[in-house]
């Protein structure tokens, strides 16, 4: 099967290889946006074609040295992500002391990280496709997370990548609950902002599967029963398999040395970390100050080098140590995913520099900083935006 190339995924809406439903948003060969968004109103077509044969370029290099590294990398990381996994559940399995009960929590939370954003994210994005291992492929890995992996394959490799902060297209902006653009209209409901933002981090996977299951489209008549019912199926399943993993047979064998509650709390606790984890990367990868949103005029006839504009604008990077970045699933290189989102994720590293190089030569904003300055900075947005007539700057 050959990987859907990065420009290939733009013009069809999604990033991934693995998603059987249709893809929205076909890009435009050429001309302009019906308006394009004032942080790039001072660049003319031409100048957006050439930023986009640039773009274009460093994919295209980084094609041309993929292999055998590359390949060595994924499979070192699984191989850690697992050894990690034994030794917390088994470290569980005597929870009843206390160290052993703090290793094993410790343990797993780093393992569950591990496959949720370097591991799941990217292998469901299609970046590994081109090794042709069906056991590290994006139509067959099953990520440890609540909602099944097709369903957020589509919400967000289909739908979020293709219209990203394009307010009444990406509805990854707030999620169908928190108010985050001033576009949004407010509701006197939105005074919960804070509150809700707060309960959802470390119930994240809990809210990524409800989010999936695109209830506000089924009530606009825009999903079919049929669909619904097919996709409560498939979380049906996946809970199961989640709940029988962490909440049955782990504590179920821990109960042979009198430690069963406390692998409990144990699998609930690694849950929860990796949730609040998982939000935090997320929310700061759209959400800080200096990203930009953008109105549906915006991404009406945009070319390839209006979308990978669209895509440096509208994310925010995380700046820190290569360990931060690994356990990030380098989304703290989001800018770069967004523009590359079925490169390998070791590679992201190496084209930042270049990316960043292209936005300060055509005048564009690259927002990057710090992880505690870019937390800071969302959870300021999420407080403005929870009162009437409060604007948070983009």
């Amino acid at each position: 099967m050959s990987v859907i190339s990065p420009a290939k995924a733009a013009s069809t809406g999604g990033a991934n290889a693995g998603s059987s439903r249709t893809r929205p948003g076909k890009l435009a060969e050429s001309g302009s946006p019906t308006v394009r968004p004032p942080a790039a109103a001072h660049l003319t077509d031409e100048q957006v074609a050439e930023l986009g044969r640039e773009l274009d370029a460093i994919r295209d290099e980084v094609l041309a040295k993929r292999g055998a590294e590359d390949a060595a990398y994924i499979r070192r990381v699984i191989k850690v992500q697992r050894g990690l996994e034994i030794s917390g559940r088994a470290a569980l399995l005597v929870g009843k002391n206390k160290a052993a009960w703090v290793a094993g929590t410790t343990l797993l939370s780093l393992a569950k990280i591990l496959e949720n954003m370097e591991i799941g994210h990217n292998v469901l994005h299609g970046q590994w496709d081109w090794m042709r291992d069906p056991d590290i492929h994006s139509t067959t890995w099953e990520w440890d997370f609540v909602t099944p992996s097709r369903s957020w394959q589509h919400t967000h490799n289909d739908l979020h990548h293709r219209w990203t902060n394009v307010v009444g297209k990406d509805n990854d902006v707030g999620y169908n609950l928190l108010r985050m653009d001033e576009q949004q209209p407010w509701k006197p409901m939105n005074l919960g902002n804070p509150l809700y933002n707060a309960i959802l981090a470390p119930l994240f996977e809990w809210g990524i599967a409800i989010y999936d299951l695109e209830l506000t489209e089924f009530k606009e008549g825009k999903k079919s029963k049929e669909a619904l019912h097919k996709d409560l199926k498939a979380l049906g399943k996946k809970v199961i398999t989640q709940f029988t993993k962490d909440y049955a047979a782990t504590p179920a064998v821990a109960m042979l040395t009198g430690s069963g509650k406390q692998a409990l709390y144990g699998t609930l606790t690694a849950n929860a970390v990796r949730n609040v984890w998982a939000h935090a990367v997320i929310f700061c990868g759209h959400f800080p100050e200096g990203t930009d949103t953008f109105t549906e005029e915006m991404a009406e006839g945009e070319t390839r080098g209006d979308w990978y504009i669209r895509q440096m604008i509208g994310s925010a990077n995380i700046s820190g140590s290569k360990f931060m970045h690994i356990m990030t699933g380098n989304l703290s290189h989001q800018i770069e995913h967004h523009l590359f989102p079925d490169l390998p994720s070791n590679r992201y590293a190496e084209v930042a520099p270049k990316v960043r190089e292209i936005c300060q030569r055509y005048g564009l904003k690259y927002t990057t900083g710090p992880l505690l300055k870019q937390v800071g900075s969302t959870w300021g947005k999420i407080f403005k935006l929870a009162l009437p007539g409060k604007t948070a700057k983009a």
